[in-house]
């Protein structure tokens, strides 16, 4: 099945990167003031909602879901590597980590007051992504709040174009269209922040941001 081949292969890559990748980016968040205060956003969002455990779905290893504890938040991260787990756990002991998928959290239907999907659904293939934001919905009690975070097309026409990542394939998508299959997910998109690329950026791209809300 397409499904299991770009899930195996992109489990596999984490992986194999995992020691490396979580020495690049596990102190990413302290000279990104932009990312914290959009984390500090959700945070809010999540506790005017009525609060609730919080799943960083594809938590790598584990930084920005101990971010989200230090906002007050019951977080706990999720992630299809089993190295990117075990480093999480390492790291943050006191902390909750579990190797799961986005597709097939395992989490019960509406017990989530917040997901965090950052840099995740890039992974995703387009024909998979509507079931992968139905499970975004199913997770999410009433009032939930989604964050997530993925790489803009800069072509309208074209709302998801494959780019070189340094891991596994990925892809971008046109913020827009993205927005479009929330709503069709039952996810009512609250806010949106770009960060436009910047001249020391490996890629040039926007990175988005879509806050959204489960009615």
């Amino acid at each position: 099945m397409v499904e299991h081949d770009a899930l195996a292969a992109t489990r596999d890559a984490y992986d194999a990167a995992a020691t490396t990748y979580a020495q690049l980016f596990s102190d990413s968040l302290r000279d990104s003031p932009l990312d914290r205060a959009i984390l500090g956003v959700f945070a809010e969002a999540v506790s005017a909602g009525g609060g609730g455990r919080v799943a960083d779905l594809g938590c790598g290893p584990g930084h920005v879901t101990a971010y989200l504890d230090g906002l007050g938040l019951a977080a706990f991260g999720v992630d299809a590597s089993p190295a990117m787990i075990e480093l999480a756990r390492q790291a943050y002991p006191g902390l909750r980590f579990d190797v799961g998928t986005m597709e097939a959290s395992g989490i019960g239907d509406g017990a989530l007051g917040g997901v965090l999907s950052r840099w995740s659904v890039i992974h995703t293939p387009p024909e998979e992504l509507p079931a992968v934001l139905a499970e975004f919905h199913r997770v999410l009690a009433p009032g939930g709040h989604l964050l997530i975070g993925f790489s803009a097309s800069d072509d309208p026409s074209h709302p998801t174009q494959v780019f070189d990542h340094a891991v596994a394939p990925a892809y971008r998508w046109w913020p827009d269209h993205l927005a479009t299959l929330l709503r069709g997910s039952g996810l009512a998109e609250v806010a949106r922040a770009v960060r436009e690329p910047q001249p020391t950026d490996r890629r040039q791209f926007k990175e988005i941001h879509l806050l959204a809300r489960k009615n």
